[in-house]
């Protein structure tokens, strides 16, 4: 075995076949050995699914270790089963050579010992014997080996989520990798202790990253002693609201500034919702969230959201950041691999949410894990919490959020190469070789999304506030349901043999319809298709916009090129939003619906320059439009076509 390099994890090995799920690890950092059995035992610090370890009972051993009687739970992935705890016996020992030994197994009544009577919202799982053996290397730092052993009891769970429960991979990427990760963490932090982000030193970041975690994970799980109780259904299960007024809950929240600003509520609700996804890979739709928030967030609920953390003047620094789609993003802090990281989110010119006046300006903290293009992740998270401009240090955290998990039974994570650009998606599968270990290109993906938004409000506006969220999460779940097809590599048609949505062909063999049916009706070539590049690649960078709709009595788009997704300033996923009679104005309608006819009687029509207007209403000027019928290998008309040559802006 080669020697792992300085602070780095060397060998990663999964079990097959044993009871339940295992992982082990062997890795390097450069922290003692008593600190890092100090972290390591401190399970909530670094393993985000771990809500609470207590020591119920300690005892020394004669040759100077402890013997622990340990009462764990852990957060549910999901809102479709139950939590899990855990009675443990933990052992810890100090070896001849200055090796520390950590040991670690669930008690169970068969063995006489103590007993932990079984807890609410919880089901009881096995830890089988796994532990820590931490090695003090000459020179300084530690070699430590890992072995993490569970039986998480999946006959619980629906049969759909008991992958999630059966995967020894999920086990190491989220418990046996992120240990060696936190270490890694750590010792960088010492050896570099600079204050970064925005004036926070790096332990401060990760605690605020750790606070948005576990927000989350309490809204998903909204266990009853932590003050949830749940809401009646409006006679659909699709979503569930919990309601929280403890103490403990508004002691976070109602707070005032020393600049005089009141809390502005004295109850949190949570709307909460999970759903099975397939065909699309967590870290490409979360980006595609991350990126194009506008897409499924609503500007007003922003507002209102913020307004539970409003405070005076805002302090916070406006780098130049990446800026998506009227927000501006604002690199704060990341892991060393970069497989997590945060965010300041600033949306700009946010007006006024009913009769409270906002800033102009929001500012949201978020939090991804499992979208960085070189994260070692099968996860991806995305956690989102209204901030105040002072970004200070007692603001609240009150996070929201998605979390995604594959629920392949393989477990491999899927290869990040794909992008969100339709024109680099296409070369996926003309290139052949770019998708080597992607997963996502050899067959169906299906993972499960996890959804919980949270909201401040009075107690006495609850039965409002509970309709708005109810229809807000289902809004939310109808656009990730319509990104996740737009997504979908079969949307694409990237790749051959993946199942498409009833009447959507592959975009490969739509481009070929479309250029079959112009050269049929018009005698002439739509493009100028040279060499070995697709036709669909060429008609997504051809200069004219190329726009196709639906043969409905009221035509809404279906696809467009570039040039026609610009011409109509919207997007692919969007596209579906906007009718035909839409992007013309009056006299343009006239004209289309007395010459529309034809489309379907001769195959085509012309129509004489004018304006079109864009999904944002600006005015489009173009030379000519042409429309033609498409149809399918059948010779059955699909849709029309149009194109609009030489647009411009006026």
């Amino acid at each position: 075995m080669n020697m792992p390099g300085p602070d780095s994890i060397g060998i990663v090995a999964i079990s097959h076949g044993c009871t339940g799920v295992a992982a082990r690890a062997c890795g390097l950092v450069g922290l003692d050995p008593t600190r890092v059995a100090e972290i390591l035992k401190d399970r909530p610090s670094w393993y985000r699914d771990c809500r609470a370890v207590d020591v119920i009972n300690m005892l020394s051993t004669a040759n100077g270790g402890t013997i622990e009687l340990l009462y764990m739970q852990l957060y549910a992935p999901t809102t479709l089963a139950p939590a899990r705890d855990f009675w443990l016996l933990r052992y810890t020992s100090v070896m001849e050579d200055g090796s520390l030994v950590v040991c670690e197994r669930s008690l169970n009544n068969t063995q006489n010992g103590p007993s932990m009577p079984p807890a609410v919202n919880f089901v009881r799982a096995e830890l089988l014997p796994s532990g820590y053996l931490i090695r003090p290397c000459e020179g300084g730092g530690s070699i430590i080996h890992i072995v993490d052993h569970m039986d998480l009891e999946p006959w619980s769970v629906p049969e759909v989520l008991r992958p999630l429960y059966e995967s020894s991979t999920l086990l190491a990427q989220k418990t046996t990798m992120a240990a060696l990760r936190h270490l890694r963490q750590i010792s960088q932090e010492i050896s570099q202790p600079n204050v970064t982000g925005w004036g926070r030193r790096p332990a401060a970041l990760r605690a605020l990253s750790h606070k948005l975690s576990k927000g989350f994970n309490e809204a998903v799980n909204g266990f009853t002693d932590e003050g949830w109780s749940m809401l009646e259904s409006d006679g659909v299960d699709d979503v569930t609201l919990l309601v929280n007024s403890s103490p403990g809950k508004m002691m976070d929240i109602n707070f005032s500034y020393s600049n005089g600003f009141p809390s502005m509520g004295n109850a949190v609700l949570c709307a909460k919702a999970s759903m099975l996804l397939q065909n699309v890979p967590p870290a490409i739709l979360l980006r595609f969230l991350r990126e194009h928030r506008s897409e499924w967030a609503d500007s007003g609920i922003d507002a209102y959201s913020a307004a539970a953390v409003k405070a005076g003047p805002c302090s916070l620094p406006v780098p130049q950041g990446g800026s998506f789609g009227g927000q501006v993003i604002l690199p704060l802090a990341h892991t060393i691999e970069h497989e997590e990281f945060m965010e300041v989110v600033k949306l700009e010119n946010v007006g006024h949410y009913q009769d409270m006046i906002m800033p102009s300006d929001i500012f949201l903290l978020q939090l991804c894990t499992g979208v960085d293009e070189n994260a070692v992740s099968t996860c991806a998270e995305l956690i989102v919490a209204p901030i105040d401009g002072s970004f200070s240090e007692d603001s609240p955290i009150i996070p929201s959020g998605f979390h995604i998990i594959p629920l392949d039974s393989g477990m491999d994570a899927s290869s990040p190469n794909r992008t969100l650009d339709l024109a680099s998606t296409l070369e996926v599968g003309a290139a052949g070789n770019r998708a080597t270990g992607d997963k996502s290109s050899r067959g169906s993906t299906k993972s499960v999304m996890t959804i919980a938004f949270q909201f401040v409000y009075e107690m006495q506006l609850q039965e409002n506030v509970a309709i708005m969220a109810r229809q807000y999460v289902r809004s939310i779940i109808a656009s990730v349901q319509r990104v996740a097809l737009a997504l979908s590599p079969s949307f694409f048609g990237s790749h051959a043999g993946l199942g498409s949505p009833p009447g959507t062909p592959e975009a490969q063999t739509l481009a070929r319809w479309i250029c079959q049916s112009y050269r049929c009706y018009m005698g002439d070539e739509l493009l100028k298709h040279e060499g070995s590049e697709s036709i669909l690649k060429v008609l997504w960078h051809h200069t004219d916009a190329v726009l196709c709709c639906s043969l409905k009595a009221l035509p809404v788009f279906t696809f467009a090129n570039q040039a026609g997704l610009d011409m109509l300033e919207t997007t692919l996923v969007s596209l579906q939003d906007i009718s035909l009679e839409k992007i013309f104005d009056e006299n343009g309608r006239k004209t289309l619906f007395a010459e529309f006819p034809q489309v379907m009687q001769q195959g085509f029509m012309c129509l004489q320059g004018g304006i079109c207007l864009s999904s944002m209403g600006r005015p489009v000027s173009y030379e000519r439009a042409v429309a033609w019928k498409v149809v399918n290998d059948e010779e059955n008309a699909h849709c029309i076509c149009f194109t609009f040559i030489n647009w411009s802006f006026v």
